[in-house]
């Protein structure tokens, strides 16, 4: 009886088939996609090639201001370096932490609950990089140095809080240039993806 017993589930087991994972390989986005949307996809990309036809695939001049915010040595951000801080004293008495690490709560949430709807999910009518890029030279300099250095930085906060999350997460990472923290991304990529992009002389 043991032996039989035995025997059978050994057998059972030779001819348990391994589980096998499927990888989507599809390049498709949404019409219009968020630029995180891009990059996670560019990020998923194996190969060099890959990457490159992503970004021409989805080739916009917003995406095009934030790798070049993020890669061009020669900008450089009128915003301090580190966590955005809330923009008034009671944002700050009510709410722990900075604004960087309220954005970064509400990201990993969309990640946990596989959600990043601008629609169902998000009832406060936010806003996007696409709509928002034709402001972003305030926060760089040279772009309006006549402004006053709290002006910009308030402007900078009120822009992140209009923003879908995921969004804000990248305006925060690539004004300290540190894009490649999050995304898999180099400026080669870019600059063979975007061959029309002059690099330099901006400041």
């Amino acid at each position: 009886m043991t032996t039989k017993a035995t025997t059978t589930k050994k057998t059972s087991s030779t001819t348990k088939k391994p589980r096998t994972v499927k990888v989507s390989t599809s390049l498709e986005l949404p019409k219009n996609p968020l630029a995180f949307e891009v990059l996670d996809l560019v990020s998923k990309q194996r190969s060099k090639a890959k990457k490159i036809e992503v970004l021409k695939k989805y080739e916009e001049m917003s995406l095009k201001i934030v790798l070049i915010w993020n890669f061009d040595e020669s900008v450089v951000s009128a915003l301090p370096e580190g966590d955005v801080p809330y923009s008034s004293y009671d944002e700050q008495t009510v709410n722990s932490g900075t604004l960087s690490t309220k954005i970064s709560q509400e990201t990993r949430a969309m990640y946990d609950q596989g959600s990043f709807s601008l629609g169902v999910t998000d009832q406060q009518g936010r806003t996007t990089i696409r709509k928002e890029a034709k402001n972003f030279y305030f926060f760089v300099k040279g772009g309006n140095d006549a402004m006053n250095k709290m002006r910009k930085e308030s402007m900078f906060i009120n822009l992140l809080q209009g923003l879908h999350p995921l969004e804000a997460e990248i305006l925060c990472l690539v004004k300290d240039k540190k894009l490649t923290d999050k995304y898999k991304l180099t400026q080669d990529v870019v600059a063979e993806a975007y061959p029309d992009i002059q690099w330099g002389n901006r400041s």
